[in-house]
């Protein structure tokens, strides 16, 4: 083949969205459907080449192609669900043994961590395999600390010297990827090493962050990764987001046990699109995954995560009013989180942008310096919460927490946990390590619940012939703490990611009880009325606004205003004709428009259609290599009949140079540059989407949000009156509305940050001053 003929895929791999664009769903669409039609084209031709073949064979052959075609999804699907699975089992594995070697080692084999070490201990037997570093307190308080901070440290510089994409929670960043933002590199390779590296490093230091918003990060690096081996996903964005969406849904299967649950997590908070077709392959993708945990077994416990939890025991209508405040708790947890830590993201921009690494491994030193001496924050979160929801007639009490004499001691101790890590969390979310805040949460909810528990039940026996607790029998244990911090647990995680059925759903199959649905729904329910009246949103939509990510909010908004009002008016357009190649040139150097209207030539402007800018490149570039144009060729941008070999280019597709075959795409190319002209025509979006400047704001939204448009066009009775992008909607949205939720860099915490740090900078001026007027002595 000549090396001038056209490639048909050429232009394909050349349209690839540069970083921070948006992909235009309606052409992922017609790219895909043209290429299914060139499949079509090409297994007829070869049929035609084979005629002395028998029929049988190639109906054969073409079934079982259909069918490998058909499965191939399928079989991606289940290899990136075992590949998340192993994952998570390995990073929960080294998680355990990493947080447990800053307590102590055990002498039978460094590698094991305490409960591995101490298989054979039950009850309260002394474990002799496993030695505390030191019998003294304070060198074992040093110890800890200084592990802490070396973890952090590890982490904090592997994330900045390798990998920055590895940093955060990536939720935020997932759900606009999904919903066609290109950020590239964020998805691969290195990101997914070196997150799945430093994730246990930081869940070991200690810091008030989870492994759960992560791994749901690491999950869609998975998928990314094994689909983009198989050419369908990889030059396909619709076909890559629905291994995304399903490698999300694996990603909080594994995080918490729960496949029903990551399959409702990937349609409430991670999806504005969500096919049946979808939803199947999330589910399976979720299922492998959750399989595939279950046989690693991480803790040896038959449990796919640690504070997996049973409850035999009913729960008593008079509990409601407990409920309630639990769920109270949760919204205000939510909307107390949210606001400060917005203000905590805003001076970490401002003023320690460049000190990643020191922030980190200060926040955990911080950490284990003061959470050493509280009980509950001493150990890693999952623990605390595996400990917490236990009912305290099952072997669940831990150093007194289910001691009568002790009571108001423990509620102490878990009210400090709540308020100290509720601390942390604000100023730890959003440092440059993996961070995510499910699980802190979850651990924030627990001990408050757990609180709350231990207070009503002491009610109970101070008072137990109220009339409240009329129900309760004499024998049986009528108060259970431990669902309490189940509750409060769930609440936490609702007010402040704002999902409701999904929590539920986790929260079941945590527990694998139909009895405490009610409790939990009532508690989801109050923290949703709570949040919605203090105007609270999630903590992951509130990062994409702050970090100004061009994504539209699944809510409806009303505001009564024409299309008109947001467009862009001031536009580059091109003539259909007199412009010439260097005219054209000069355009594409002189701008960064991703696209140009086709008006015609007169000062009508009337509407002809849009060509984008990687079509323009790539005619002018593949005619310049062919020799077939000179800067002086005119161009022309109108419909043309006839030619050379009787191409008859207005009846081919309206994008025909993505559609069409090898053979006419090279005739193609002839032709347009034939007769002394260039002509753009075949490769003009003849069809572009396109509205009237009256039609409401809310509309044109919701075209955006169900068609997946890269841009629209405002037609005014024929004539182009400008067009508009998601990032106009939401440059309108914010400046509309003036919510002070916006305002994140103006007063509030960070006035108070700043102040504080001018006071830390003018103390160590004067304590150097001081100093050295000391030494000068």
């Amino acid at each position: 083949m000549d090396s001038s003929r056209l490639d048909e895929d050429e232009l394909e791999i050349i349209q690839k969205y540069e970083d921070f664009t948006t992909i235009d769903w309606i052409q992922d669409s017609i790219i895909e459907r043209n290429r299914r039609i060139r499949t079509s084209r090409r297994s007829t031709r070869d049929g035609r080449r084979r005629p002395n073949e028998r029929v049988s064979l190639q109906w054969l052959w073409s079934q079982l192609s259909d069918v490998m075609y058909a499965g191939q999804s399928w079989f991606v699907v289940s290899l990136v669900g075992v590949c998340i699975g192993l994952n998570a089992g390995l990073i929960s594995i080294i998680t355990e043994w990493l947080s447990d070697i800053k307590m102590g080692y055990c002498s039978d084999g460094w590698w094991l961590n305490q409960q591995f070490c101490c298989w054979e201990v039950e009850g309260d037997e002394i474990c002799d395999s496993w030695h505390s570093w030191s019998t003294v307190t304070a060198a074992r308080w040093l110890i800890y600390v200084i592990f802490a901070a070396a973890f952090s440290s590890v982490a904090a510089h592997l994330v900045r010297s390798i990998a920055k994409y590895a940093a955060g929670s990536g939720i935020s960043e997932i759900k606009c990827i999904l919903a066609g933002f290109i950020m590239k590199g964020f998805l691969g390779f290195w990101t997914f090493v070196i997150k799945s590296l430093t994730l246990p490093f930081v869940i070991a230091s200690g810091l008030s962050v989870g492994k759960e918003g992560p791994s749901v990060h690491v999950a869609c690096c998975i998928g990314n990764l094994v689909a983009s081996l198989f050419n369908r996903f990889l030059r396909s964005h619709g076909k890559m987001r629905e291994i995304l969406t399903a490698a999300s849904a694996a990603g909080v299967a594994v995080a918490f046990g729960s496949p029903i649950g990551g399959v409702l997590f990937s349609i409430e908070e991670m999806s504005h699109t969500f096919s049946i077709q979808t939803m199947w392959r999330s589910f399976f993708c979720a299922l492998v995954a959750t399989v595939t945990l279950s046989a690693i077994n991480p803790f040896r416990t038959g449990k796919l995560v640690l504070f997996q939890v049973t409850y035999d025991r009913d729960w008593h209508f008079f509990e409601i009013i407990f409920f309630v405040i639990l769920g109270v708790f949760g919204g205000l947890y939510g909307a107390f989180v949210v606001k400060f830590n917005l203000q905590v993201a805003a001076f970490r921009r401002k003023h320690l942008a460049n000190h990643g690494v020191a922030e980190a491994v200060t926040l955990a030193t911080l950490t284990a310096m003061v959470g050493y001496f509280n009980r509950f924050m001493r150990i890693d979160m999952t623990e605390s919460m595996a400990i917490l929801f236990r009912e305290c007639e099952s072997g669940g009490d831990y150093d007194n927490l289910c001691q009568t004499s002790v009571q108001w001691r423990m509620v102490n101790s878990l009210f400090l946990a709540t308020i100290i890590r509720t601390g942390f969390v604000v100023i730890s979310y959003g440092a440059k390590v993996p961070a995510g805040i499910f699980v802190p949460s979850m651990a924030i909810g627990a001990t408050f619940g757990r609180m709350i528990g231990i207070m009503v039940k002491a009610l109970y026996r101070a008072y137990p012939q109220s009339g409240i607790f009329a129900v309760c029998q004499p024998d049986v244990p009528c108060i259970t703490p431990g669902t309490y911090a189940f509750l409060g647990a769930a609440a936490a995680l609702s007010g402040i990611m704002r999902m409701t059925v999904t929590v539920v759903v986790i929260m079941f199959e945590l527990t694998g009880a139909l009895t405490y649905i009610l409790p939990t729904m009532i508690v989801l329910l109050v923290t949703k009325a709570v949040g919605d009246f203090l105007g609270t949103r999630g903590i992951a939509d509130e990062m994409i606004r702050f970090n100004g990510f061009p994504f539209l909010e699944k809510e409806e908004h009303a505001f009564n205003v024409p299309v008109s009002t947001v467009m862009t008016s001031d536009l580059h357009i091109i003539p259909i004709s007199g412009l010439r190649v260097r005219d054209v040139e000069s355009m594409l150097a002189s701008t960064t428009v991703q696209g140009y209207p086709i008006v015609s030539a007169d000062t009508s402007r009337t509407l002809m259609g849009y060509i984008g800018r990687a079509e323009l490149r790539y005619v002018l570039d593949r005619l310049q290599r062919m020799n077939n144009v000179s800067p002086d060729t005119p161009c022309i941008f109108s419909s043309a009949r006839g030619g050379p070999n009787n191409i008859d280019i207005q009846d081919l597709a309206s994008s025909p140079a993505i559609g069409m075959d090898e053979d006419t795409s090279v005739e193609l190319l002839q032709t347009t540059s034939s007769h002394g002209s260039l002509n753009f025509w075949p490769w003009i979006n003849q069809t572009p989407l396109s509205v009237s400047p009256q039609l409401p704001l809310e509309i044109v939204m919701q075209m955006f949000k169900r068609m997946g448009p890269r841009i629209i066009l405002v037609e005014d009775h024929g004539s182009l009156a400008g067009l508009v992008t998601v990032k106009d909607v939401l440059r309108f949205t914010l400046t509309e509305k003036h919510d002070e939720a916006f305002s994140w860099d103006r007063g509030g915490l960070d006035g108070m940050m700043e102040e504080v740090m001018t006071w830390t900078l003018q103390t160590k001026d004067r304590i150097v001053y001081w100093c050295r007027s000391l030494l000068g002595r």
